[in-house]
Formats: structure tokens, C-alpha cells, sequence
């Protein structure tokens, strides 16, 4: 199965190109459209994004099957070329055609191990098994959230106190001499029972400027001259309080919706590309729930079949992507913001308000990337949902199904939503057309992508 790269233009020749993988020339045909003087302005962005976009899916599709051999070798050692043709074919390691040579997506090898069932038993018969250290330190920690939840009776329970230390280091060169670097940082969300006591500590320039909490995506603006042959570096510190949340969700009691309402009305529609309830969408919705009508248990078999269905892979750039939960579905894998998105979908699809919601993940030893979401209950308010973190290892269904409804505490808030606009508003398109957590730059020659600086979050928990 070959990953399908969806054209997003309205030029129908040109889609085709794309379609077929001819990047050279549909790049060359996005040059001829531009200079034709016919275009108007948004048409011209729009092929200008598309040409970039053409380079960053090369940029994710960077490896030949003998470096895809090279590293499935370790454990299938006489495994050759033509036996990749399987795992192709079911999709288990995903390849694109471009310009008429086939190219395997830059974690296309690792991800087997991780989508295909023979081939993680095969990884774990030659390396043994091992216990994600992340699952090992949560089916410890949340029986202990919720004992003290019910103890306390209380939501929010055990705080946890992080000082973040996150910097951003633009490569030597990216920008000429003397250019100013425009630099958009994560910062904190507030208005979260669970998020409280954020403190601004330091940042490495002189002047800067944090959005306020009504910008969904929140940032903190920096700006710094490029000085030749030396990198960039972009610092912040920020202190913050989270708290575990535990809710009891009791199906009986949950209230039928207003449907008349805002809330409802904005959080069950389709939200075209990412949220779109295609032919696929509503027959696995029917295999799914069927005539489950209650919003909780309605989500609740969303979220076991997700989680028993759709296993965590390495992504590709989801602006990449054309419709995220489509790809998930199609693929049979996704990580955790393409989880997210299909569970969201689903659960819109079926009545059940549900949001966004992502930043980081903190938990000790396992510092990274997090999307997760929110899902309305009347009579409960908005909940947690971290599809990616799914069934929990236990025979207590309330730590079985903890991440269905509560949180822990090492969930850190960047964004309520996704695909906002920043503040102050990039000139250029993103580097991340849907999630906000590494960061943004550019200069007044264009955007500069992920491949020209690198990120790094350190934490200190206090």
C-alpha cells in the first residue's frame, strides 16, 4: 500500500501530477502557473505552500530499502527486497513514489515493529520482552491518584510543581548576516482548574511578548539579529503547577444535550479537512457503537476500539497530510494527535461534543510531544480524553479506563485548539499547519522549516 499523498490544490492538472508522485514536474507547473500573471493573490499563497509542501513530504520520505533492510536485518537477518513486498502491500511499512523511485518514509522500519503483530513478536523473540518504561510508571502512579482522589473526595489532587527550560537553536547560516529571526514559542495555557501558578521566569532577549489566553494556540514572541556562522539560540524558563484530575463518570446521571446550543452545535460539526464524516467514518461508527445512545458509553467503545485497533507509530508532518483522521484510518496506525483526531471525529459524529487539546508530556524519563483531547458531558462539563495513552494494564475498570475522563498530572497545556492563528501572526505558513508545541520561525525571506533548527525542553520537577 502506498502512501497516498492527497493533492490540496484547485488546479485539477496539477493534482494529478501530485497524485502520480511527478514532483518535478508538478513543481514545474506550479512555477508556470505563478509567473502566468493570471493568479490572484490567495490562488498564488496556495501554490506557493503546495510547492513547499511537495518538499517537506520528501523531506519525511527519506529512506531506500537498503536503509529500511539495513535496519530490519537486526531481525530478520536473511530477509532481501523483494520480501519487503508483504508489508507493503498491508500496509505495515509505508513508501511513496516520487519522480518514479520509491522512497520509505524515514521511520518506516521502526514503525513495523511497532504496526505489524509478527513482526513485534519476531523483535521481541530476538531482543526479549521489555515494558514501555511510561506504562510501568503509570499503572504505579494513577491506582495512587485515584486512591487519593476518593480519599479526598476531591477532582484535582497531588500537584506537581515543573520548571521548564526550553530552547530553541537555529543551524549557522539558515538566515544571512545581520537578518532578524522571528520566533514564536509553547507557553502555558491558563483558565485549566488543573493548570495553575504559571510564572514567567527569564527568556534570553530583552524584549518579548506573551499572547494572552485568548489566543487558543498560546505563544511567547522573540525576535534576534542572525550573526554569520554562529547559531541562533532562543531561550525560555517558565514555572507551573498542574494537577492530576480525576472525575467519576457515572453514565446514569450524564444530562441530554441542548442541541440548540453553541457549544454543541460547534463541537459535533465536521471541521473540514481534519474532522470530515466520510462514508468510512459513519460505517465504522456503526460497527463501532451501533445504537449505544449514551454519550459516555458511546465514547467508551470509541476508546477501546481505538485502543485495542489502532497501534502508536512514529508520524509523518501532519501538514503533510490532507485529512488526518482519514490517514489514520486508512493506515491502521497513527500517533498521538492522528489517534486523537479519528476519536474525535467519531465521537462528533455520534453527537458527543469533543476539542483539542495538546503541549507536552512531562512525565519523568519521558519528556515529548503530546496531543490528547476534550469531550463534553452535560451535567459534568468538558473531560480529559488521552486516546494515545488508552487502556491502562489493570483489572480495575477505573484504571482500566482512567484516560477516559481524567488526567495526570504530567499533561503540560499549549493549546485548546488547533490550526489558530499565532500571535503576533506569521507572515509565511507554518512548519506545523495543525499542532503548536516546538515552536515557530522565519525571517522576511520565508518560513524556516524543522530542518534547519532543533528544540530541546529540559525539566526540573520542584
Amino acid at each position: 500500500m502506498t502512501s497516498f499523498v492527497s493533492a490540496q490544490t484547485r488546479f485539477t492538472d496539477l493534482n494529478e501530477l501530485i497524485l502520480k508522485g511527478e514532483f518535478t514536474k508538478a513543481k514545474r507547473m506550479i512555477d508556470e502557473k505563478i509567473h502566468s500573471g493570471t493568479l490572484s493573490y490567495p490562488e498564488i499563497f496556495e501554490l506557493e505552500f503546495e510547492k513547499e509542501r511537495l518538499e517537506r513530504i520528501k523531506l519525511d520520505f527519506n529512506k531506500s530499502s537498503d536503509d529500511v533492510l539495513k535496519f530490519i536485518n537486526k531481525y530478520y537477518p536473511d530477509l532481501e527486497e523483494k520480501d519487503l513486498i508483504k508489508w507493503e502491500e498491508d500496509g505495515s511499512l509505508e513508501y511513496k513514489i516520487i519522480d518514479g523511485k520509491k522512497w520509505y518514509f524515514s521511520r518506516a522500519a521502526s514503525n513495523l515493529f511497532r504496526i505489524n503483530k509478527e513482526a513485534k513478536k519476531q523483535k521481541e523473540l530476538i531482543e526479549g520482552y521489555k515494558k514501555d518504561q511510561l506504562d510501568v510508571f503509570l499503572e504505579d502512579y494513577i491506582p495512587q491518584v485515584l486512591e487519593e482522589s476518593a480519599n479526598s473526595q476531591e477532582i484535582f489532587v497531588k500537584p506537581v510543581t515543573f520548571k521548564l527550560n526550553y530552547t530553541v537553536t537555529v543551524e549557522a547560516n539558515a538566515v544571512p548576516d545581520g537578518e532578524i529571526i522571528k520566533c514564536w514559542l509553547p507557553f502555558p495555557r491558563e483558565g485549566h482548574q488543573r493548570q495553575v501558578d504559571i510564572k514567567f521566569i527569564a527568556a534570553n532577549v530583552d524584549e518579548y511578548i506573551i499572547a494572552s489566553n485568548d489566543n487558543q494556540q498560546r505563544t511567547i514572541y522573540l525576535q534576534k539579529k542572525a550573526e554569520k556562522d554562529q547559531p541562533t539560540v532562543f531561550n525560555i524558563v517558565v514555572e507551573v503547577t498542574n494537577f492530576n484530575e480525576s472525575n467519576l463518570i457515572l453514565p446514569e446521571l450524564i444530562k441530554p444535550y441542548n442541541t440548540q446550543s453553541g457549544l454543541y452545535k460547534t463541537f459535533t460539526s465536521e471541521r473540514i479537512p481534519h474532522i470530515a464524516f466520510t462514508e468510512k467514518i459513519k460505517k465504522l461508527s456503526e460497527n463501532i457503537v451501533g445504537d449505544e445512545r449514551n454519550p459516555y458509553l458511546a465514547a467508551k467503545k470509541i476508546f477501546t476500539w481505538i485502543s485495542e485497533n489502532i497501534p502508536w507509530a512514529g508520524a509523518r508532518e501532519y501538514s503533510t497530510i490532507e485529512n488526518i483522521s482519514d490517514y489514520c484510518l486508512t493506515r491502521k496506525h497513527g500517533d498521538c494527535g492522528i489517534k486523537t483526531l479519528l476519536f474525535m471525529t467519531l465521537c462528533r459524529y455520534n453527537g458527543i461534543p469533543a476539542k483539542w487539546q495538546s503541549g507536552w508530556m512531562l512525565h519523568p524519563g519521558e519528556v515529548n510531544l503530546h496531543d490528547w483531547c476534550e469531550i463534553y458531558f452535560e451535567g459534568y462539563g468538558w473531560v480529559p480524553v488521552d486516546q494515545s495513552f488508552g487502556l491502562i494494564d489493570s483489572e480495575y475498570e477505573d484504571e482500566k479506563y482512567f484516560y477516559l475522563g481524567s488526567i495526570d498530572a504530567y499533561h503540560l497545556i499549549i493549546n485548546d485548539d488547533y490550526s489558530s492563528t499565532l500571535f503576533p501572526a506569521k507572515l509565511f505558513p507554518r512548519s506545523e499547519t495543525v499542532d503548536f508545541q516546538r515552536g515557530e520561525l522565519e525571517w522576511r525571506g520565508g518560513n524556516l522549516y524543522f530542518d534547519k533548527w532543533d528544540y530541546n525542553m529540559e525539566v526540573e520537577y520542584k
